[in-house]
């Protein structure tokens, strides 16, 4: 028996094969998940391609999570397909130029309302298109970096992270009493399509797998899809508004 037998799950952000969300769905099918995928915008073309790498064939519709008619199709897109939506994962992020590299001050709120929303509120829009779909036991799981300290060059993506924290959290207590779960895995960094638009990704790179205590490979991100699809399985009933780290350690050591 797979972990996720029986679960229809809906997922966001695949982009590559390279993608952590990608990396998600190959191992939620393969422990017995029925699965979506959503993209986006001139994106979408690349979702559709690489969903094709994946073991087997799945639907994927197309969700913009800054349109609001989006919000209403996709629901119904999704109902026709799964019937109903046990967990998803959310994987969305991203920033305006501006919003990263070495000038904070930079930035206009112009620049910082679209990463908030893209980044952060798009987890309730999230909610807003299946949570009609979702029961009792069902969950969204989020990917997230901390960020309860400044990252060199991440800048307001990191403000936005810590709004997506917040977030979670205020839907872990929105959806409890439904029985619905809200969580969020936190990261270490990964050599993905939307790191290789972060200025300054190298540093990360350079110091990680040493001052994680348990090594860290930017390279494989089997240790983030397992974690994944465990929060998305029953095996954590009673655990939400949490930030589970993935990171080899890296959150828990001093300077």
């Amino acid at each position: 028996m797979g972990l996720l037998d029986g679960k229809k799950i809906v997922i966001t952000g695949v982009l590559t094969d390279a993608s952590l969300a990608f990396g998600v769905a190959q191992l939620a099918q393969r422990e017995g998940a029925q699965i979506v995928l959503t993209g986006a915008g001139r994106a979408l073309s690349l979702t559709q391609r690489t969903a094709r790498r994946l073991d087997t064939p799945v639907d994927v519709f197309e969700f913009d999570v800054t349109v609001a008619e989006h919000v209403e199709t996709v629901r119904e897109q999704v109902r026709a397909s799964l019937g109903r939506v046990d967990g998803v994962l959310h994987s969305i992020g991203f920033a305006p130029e501006a919003c990263l590299g070495d000038d904070f001050l930079a930035a206009q709120w112009s620049d910082v309302a679209v990463a908030m929303q893209i980044s952060a509120y798009s987890m309730k829009t999230l909610i807003d298109a299946f949570l009609p779909l979702m029961e009792h036991g069902s969950t969204i799981v989020g990917l997230d970096f901390d960020n309860t300290v400044a990252w060199p060059a991440y800048n307001w993506m990191g403000v936005a992270k810590a709004a997506l924290e917040s977030t979670s959290r205020y839907l872990a207590k929105e959806l409890g009493p439904r029985g619905i779960r809200s969580n969020l895995v936190a990261a270490g960094p990964i050599k993905t399509m939307a790191a290789k638009s972060i200025p300054g990704f190298k540093k990360f790179e350079d110091v990680w797998d040493e001052r994680a205590p348990l090594g860290w490979d930017v390279t494989d991100f089997s240790p983030v899809a397992r974690t994944v699809v465990a929060m998305l399985s029953d095996w954590f009933p009673a655990t939400t508004g949490e930030v589970i780290h993935v990171d080899g350690g890296y959150h828990a050591m001093g300077a």
